[in-house]
């Protein structure tokens, strides 16, 4: 087993009671996102709502979050991440935050301390580009979307 990352983590609003990102079985590659609202949120049809989750992070350099959907969310009510994945950098310090879309044809309403989303931790290698004047051959080339015809 790996040695775990370190993450700092801190309540923007530490005077509510609150879970922090939680793994629900050992197995499970995403830590749930909790909603932090002060009242349900409702999201109608065809409609996003911002949904604060009550904590920001601190991720080490190296590393960067995803902000995954839930498939249970998705599957029983319609309910997704409108920019998934959303992107947390390790420079950011601002509370977490989820676009949730409502995809359904009937409102959704967001409770307080729901799991609204997943967070995905992964590592960013560093990269640099070097130009060239061509690239190497490969069977598929330069076929783009659905150039398989599946």
């Amino acid at each position: 087993m790996s040695t775990p990352v370190v993450i700092p983590i801190a309540l923007t609003r530490p005077e509510r009671s609150h879970p922090i990102p939680q793994r629900m079985t050992p197995g499970a590659a995403g830590l749930d996102l909790y909603a932090c609202i002060d009242e349900p949120v409702e999201i109608a049809p065809k409609q996003l709502e911002l949904i604060g989750t009550g904590y920001a992070i601190a991720l080490p350099p190296g590393y960067e979050g995803q902000v995954r959907p839930r498939s249970g969310l998705a599957l029983k009510h319609k309910v997704g991440v409108l920019n998934s994945p959303g992107t947390i950098d390790s420079d950011y310090r601002g509370e977490i935050r989820v676009i949730l879309f409502n995809f359904g044809d009937e409102p959704y309403r967001v409770s307080d301390q729901e799991r609204i989303a997943q967070l995905v931790i992964g590592a960013v290698p560093s990269v640099v580009f070097e130009e060239v004047d061509r690239l190497d051959e490969t069977g598929r080339g330069a076929g783009g979307y659905g150039h398989t015809g599946r």
